[in-house]
């Protein structure tokens, strides 16, 4: 699977499993959400499960058994993986809201709302090392189990007003990926300055060279 993690938290790396969000084409509408997918990085389950390995939450061992499991709950599967498409769209437009001033729609908030609670009923209080703290309980059967992580990042993200502050959107041409802008001066513009930032560097470069031959 070909992903990149440049999000800087759990939650922004799994709306980031898209190729790209561009603008859809003009319409009325009152937001611009640039909500037209390119490129779906989860066709299937075992793609959700690789990406859960790839982002550090399982382990080869918990996808190989996540994987036979799925297996044989084939119906399941495919509905823990309808949610998580549903709960990546409904954080993507939330967050979106977050970085342009928006309301979020209710409906976007009642799916968030409705995956997390489903976390936090997985949670255990315990103790470690000298303080206490909320912990996923281990749960090697649970297909979803990679969902509650998901919504207990966005959660943590959603109610943490600095890191709100630096939430920001790529202004590549044809990406739309999600990331904490953690720069010195927090004036980044790129997902990554070896992808998006170079191209619109060259982009620029071009553009200026047909400006100086006209």
């Amino acid at each position: 699977m070909n992903v990149k993690f440049v999000g800087g938290m759990l939650c922004l790396d799994f709306v980031n499993t898209v190729g790209a969000r561009v603008r859809p084409p003009a319409r009325a509408r009152s937001r611009e959400y640039a909500d037209v997918v390119l490129r779906e990085k989860l066709a299937n389950f075992n793609d959700f499960l690789n990406w859960g390995e790839l982002a550090g939450v399982l382990q080869t061992l918990d996808v190989r058994r996540l994987t036979k499991i799925a297996a044989r709950r084939e119906k399941y599967a495919a509905l823990v993986l309808e949610r998580g498409r549903k709960l990546r769209e409904a954080l993507y437009r939330i967050f979106k809201c977050a970085i342009e001033n928006w309301e979020p729609e209710s409906t976007d908030l009642e799916i968030f709302t409705r995956e997390l609670l489903l976390a936090r009923n997985q949670e255990r209080f315990m103790r470690s090392g000298g303080a206490f703290q909320w912990t996923v309980r281990d749960a090697p059967e649970a297909l979803d189990r990679v969902l509650w992580l998901i919504a207990k990042s966005a959660g943590e993200l959603l109610t943490s007003p600095k890191d709100l502050e630096h939430l920001r959107q790529c202004e590549g041409a044809e990406c739309g990926w999600l990331f904490l802008d953690t720069s010195r001066n927090h004036s980044r513009q790129w997902c990554s300055m070896t992808d998006c930032g170079n191209l619109a560097k060259v982009r620029r470069f071009r553009e200026r060279q047909r400006g100086t031959r006209a």
